[in-house]
């Protein structure tokens, strides 16, 4: 009976979730049209607070032209930074060394009890996720389907469920969060823009003792509460003969047999790959070095460190290149959306609109809610605006100066926003796409498991920064 009971609940969440899948493929348009919307939104915003009331109507439609055509290109060093993150995370996870990996830590679990292997996974997603999210992205879609392999009596749309937590659960709090090392990174566009004063160390945003402790709660209950989902052995979605024909891991491309042609051997030879990783290590051990660990965590620095490894661990040029090849594929969205959002920055830097925006949330804030509201305000804006760099993009310019009229660090928004974006994550299909094009699933295959671990996440973390306010 409470078997029963247990499996009507997770279904009645299966239908919900599949239902608010349904709805978003509906109502919501794809991500560039979004951008194009959020432009035409921002640009009348612009109209009505960017400008002095004594500015006539078409010099402020001339003069919001003006802001999102000067900050349209302003952001194409932080749009290269995040597309080297998704592509140096792709290639590591599609490495020898990575998959062999994979294999063995696919064994680990007990064939005869599945919930072992969900467990597995939902540790290594959020954990690789906190080391690098676009490794997570691909290598947790690889590990799926090494376990299922082995595990032949998991629930497989449950796995691919777990596999996606990391980028809904502890990406944005971890080493390649965008907004914490993007103020890290000296000469940013927030201080070129004058929001910030200087850089904000990650010893104040990803090494807290907040930070940390949050990490560790949603790691452990969001891992154990996966597990506990798993259904009876009779309601267990299986890989069926079709899948399995159609779910392919990533090969590596082979090295010619025979005598090789000089351009050949210069493509197959393991001595560049080798001198090259010396090279930046040499580098990356000199920097620690010279400013510490903490500052030395930027979107520079940890992009160079993950393309570094990932030289290393593809050993040959060749196989590097294949793998540099697939990735390119995953980063179109980020290379065409970015000036957009760059645009949307432009309206707000150049004009009042930032200023409107700021007075508006010190007036709807106090001291201790104000941590609150962002962070549910960016968790909504996120289901619009799915890239989480780009996000802070567009909101960095009035939620810091905000913070600063009601005498709060800036450091606490910076973490505050990370978590926001991570929000709704778990119910937005947008980063999901290329983890589901390898597991071959659709999205609202895995949504309803997704949506109840939203509503535990929301509580926990709502929580969590409510008390920030206090702290």
């Amino acid at each position: 009976m409470a078997q029963q009971e247990k499996s009507e609940k997770l279904g009645f969440l299966k239908a919900w979730g599949g239902g608010l899948t349904e709805w978003t493929e509906r109502y919501i348009p794809d991500a560039l049209v979004i951008v194009f919307i959020l432009s035409i939104i921002a640009f009348v915003f612009a109209l009505i607070w960017g400008f002095k009331p004594e500015v006539g109507l078409m010099d402020r439609a001339f003069g919001s032209v003006k802001a999102w055509g000067n900050g349209f290109w302003a952001l194409l060093g932080f749009a290269m930074q995040m597309c080297l993150i998704m592509m140096t995370g792709y290639i590591l996870a599609c490495s020898p060394p990575v998959r062999r990996l994979l294999d063995g830590l696919a064994g680990w679990p007990n064939k005869d009890n599945p919930w072992q292997a969900i467990l597995l996974m939902a540790f290594f997603s959020m954990i690789i996720a906190w080391l690098n999210w676009g490794l997570s992205l691909i290598a947790s879609a690889m590990f799926a389907l090494f376990i299922v392999r082995k595990n032949p009596k998991v629930d497989y749309r449950l796995l691919v469920a777990a596999a996606y937590l990391g980028l809904g659960c502890t990406w944005h709090s971890g080493f390649s969060a965008s907004a914490p090392l993007l103020v890290n990174t000296p000469k940013n566009f927030l201080i070129e823009a004058g929001i910030l004063e200087s850089t904000i160390s990650t010893g104040d945003t990803i090494f807290t003792a907040f930070n940390l402790i949050l990490v560790i709660i949603v790691v452990l209950v969001v891992a154990f509460l996966m597990a506990a989902m798993h259904p009876s052995e009779d309601k267990t979605f299986k890989v069926s003969p079709d899948l399995a024909d159609r779910i392919k891991l990533y090969e590596a491309p082979e090295m010619p047999t025979g005598k090789l042609t000089v351009s050949q051997w210069m493509n197959w030879w393991p001595g560049w790959n080798i001198i090259i990783f010396i090279g930046g290590a040499i580098w990356m051990g000199w920097k620690i070095g010279d400013v510490g660990f903490q500052k030395f965590v930027n979107l520079n620095n940890i992009n160079l460190f993950f393309l570094m490894v990932g030289i290393l661990f593809h050993w040959r040029p060749w196989s590097f290149l294949k793998a540099a090849e697939q990735a390119g594929g995953a980063v179109w969205g980020i290379v065409i959306q970015f000036p957009f959002y760059a645009g949307i920055f432009g309206l707000f830097k150049f004009t009042l609109l930032a200023t409107a925006f700021t007075h508006a949330f010190v007036a709807i804030s106090s001291p201790h809610t104000y941590f609150l509201i962002i962070y549910w305000y960016a968790g909504l804006l996120n289901y619009l605006i799915p890239s989480g760099g780009s996000e802070w993009a567009v909101t960095a310019p009035y939620l810091i100066p905000a913070a600063k009229e009601l005498a709060l660090p800036a450091w606490k928004v910076v973490i505050t926003y990370a978590w926001g974006d991570m929000l709704t994550d778990m119910i937005q299909p947008f980063w999901a796409i290329a983890m589901l094009a390898v597991v071959k699933l659709e999205f609202r295959e895995i949504m309803g498991y997704l949506a109840l671990v939203f509503f535990v996440y929301a509580i926990i973390t709502s929580i969590a920064f409510l008390l920030l306010g206090f702290i």
